[in-house]
């Protein structure tokens, strides 16, 4: 039975939810955030929490030693978790937006997992869970960034996977579609911060991204599921004798996976693009 979990990105949304289903369950979970601040939301709902900030290497590798402190050198599983999505067309993205993103979707997972790994050999045990995205299996406009990291993501858990066979460790990707979360008020903050909107070709579309960033209006659409949907994934990743390698959660995933098997790519281009368009308006 797997007893300690670290979660990343636990604020809020996706990993806040896990990280108290799980304690329910049963677990000794460390529920980790980006912010100090954030620390006592989650201390005052019973959770143990430290910060591990996954854009700095100093912060994952004092969080990692934290962790093994409280746990007395033992780690049965792992959470990758925390991570924003930055919107805006690919051709106004800086190099320094894209480092971005890839620091806390990517870089951050690696060197994180690739800590935690050792210590799941010497325990000849554990599970890894990533927590990727549909749009880890096809690209939508003006997510490029997003889309890139969460690709690379897939690719990079394959051959973890690959390399980890026979070590006792399994590792699995969950890919969600639409999930009630604050991640539309982190990307809206980060399009903001990051995206000219003003003077770029791509103004006109950017007035309908901002009108969808900044509504909640299809929070509560027939596709779009609560957080529980993923920790009924996650915990079957952690508990199956036989974890599967992907987790499809809500129809979209389920759909698009179907459909980019099926369909020649420009089919699902136009598809993709349309779905973006009418979102967008």
């Amino acid at each position: 039975m797997i007893s300690t979990i670290l979660v990343t990105g636990c604020s809020t949304g996706i990993g806040k939810h896990c990280a108290l289903r799980l304690r329910e369950s049963g677990y000794r979970v460390l529920a980790t955030v980006r912010k100090q601040e954030d620390v006592a939301a989650l201390e005052a709902l019973g959770l143990e929490s430290f910060v591990l900030d996954l854009n700095s290497s100093e912060s994952i590798e004092q969080g990692v030693a934290h962790a093994l402190e409280l746990t007395d050198g033992r780690l049965d599983a792992l959470f990758n978790n925390g991570a924003y999505g930055q919107p805006g067309a690919v051709e106004d993205l800086s190099r320094e937006a894209l480092r971005e993103q890839f620091e806390t979707n990517l870089f951050g997972w690696v060197e994180l997992t690739n800590r935690v790994i050792p210590i799941m050999r010497r325990q000849g045990h554990g599970r890894i869970v990533m927590n990727s995205s549909v749009l880890g299996l096809v690209a939508m406009k003006y997510r490029g960034a997003y889309n890139a990291s969460k690709f690379a993501l897939e690719g990079i858990t394959d051959t973890y996977r690959q390399e980890l066979k026979g070590s006792g460790i399994e590792i699995s990707l969950i890919e969600p579609g639409p999930i009630t979360s604050a991640f539309r008020r982190n990307a809206l903050a980060a399009f903001k911060r990051n995206i000219d909107h003003q003077h770029s070709a791509h103004a006109a579309t950017y007035a309908g991204v901002l009108k969808r960033l900044e509504s909640d209006e299809d929070e509560g659409s027939r596709f779009t599921l609560t957080p529980e949907a993923v920790f009924k994934s996650l915990r079957h990743a952690l508990e199956s004798s036989r974890p599967r390698a992907r987790y499809y959660v809500t129809l979209p995933t389920y759909l698009l996976g179907y459909l980019r098997r099926l369909l020649p790519t420009r089919w699902l281009d136009g598809l993709l693009m349309r779905s973006s368009e009418s979102e967008n308006r």
